[in-house]
């Protein structure tokens, strides 16, 4: 075997390994760590769950609750920020970065989407619905209900048999217990014009308390 025939082999084994090598470190130089945290422009509050991909080949990831966000990219990458109700925003690794981590506080401004006032009417015209309302019929049985309920008579029996509720019933409960804070070591005063007496005093007149019972 020759002494060239062994220095051709010996090149074409090493070689490889030396374009390997150089091909990993220059590799190694093009990726950085790129990490941040994005916030609105007018409270500098986060903005969580913003999309943040790369341009060129659409890999990238979601920002967190907080707005933080980590994922390996290459130096030149365009970064595309964007979340619903903000401006998208592009961002431009720069290639001067000696390190192999790089932040950044991405600020996304607020993007306001003025929509055209809608107005809702449920007839055409104000004249249609005069004349529908005008027009329309009501049966006898509902309006003669109508008309019983909002009497002065009816009403005041509705009010007469209608119990107290969870507020009447506190502010009649604190009334009392005031009313034995300010009367301690004195008489009462009759309460005629208590106005939660005389409705308990009803309530029970017609509920036939004060009948006498046979023996």
């Amino acid at each position: 075997m020759s002494i060239k025939f062994v220095q051709l082999l010996l090149l074409f084994l090493v070689a490889p390994i030396f374009y390997i090598i150089s091909f990993a470190q220059d590799s190694d130089e093009k990726y950085v760590q790129f990490s941040g945290i994005v916030v609105t422009g007018d409270s500098i509050t986060p903005v969580p769950f913003t999309n943040i991909v790369i341009k060129s080949t659409w890999r990238g990831t979601v920002a967190d609750y907080f707005g933080y966000f980590s994922f390996v990219a290459r130096k030149l990458d365009t970064i595309i920020f964007s979340s619903m109700g903000f401006k998208k925003i592009e961002f431009i690794i720069p290639d001067s970065i000696t390190a192999d981590r790089y932040s950044l506080i991405q600020v996304l401004p607020s993007d306001t989407i003025l929509l055209p006032q809608t107005v809702i009417y449920p007839w055409p015209s104000r004249e249609d619905f005069k004349e529908a309302f005008l027009t329309f019929d009501v049966p006898d049985d509902d309006y003669e209900r109508a008309r019983k309920n909002i009497e002065g008579s009816k009403i005041r029996e509705m009010a007469a048999a209608m119990p107290m509720d969870g507020s009447m019933n506190y502010k009649y409960s604190m009334q009392q217990y005031q009313d034995k804070l300010y009367y301690i070591g004195q008489t009462q005063p009759i309460s005629i014009l208590n106005p939660f007496a005389w409705a308990q005093f009803i309530k029970a007149w017609k509920e036939g308390k004060f009948k006498r019972k046979k023996d």
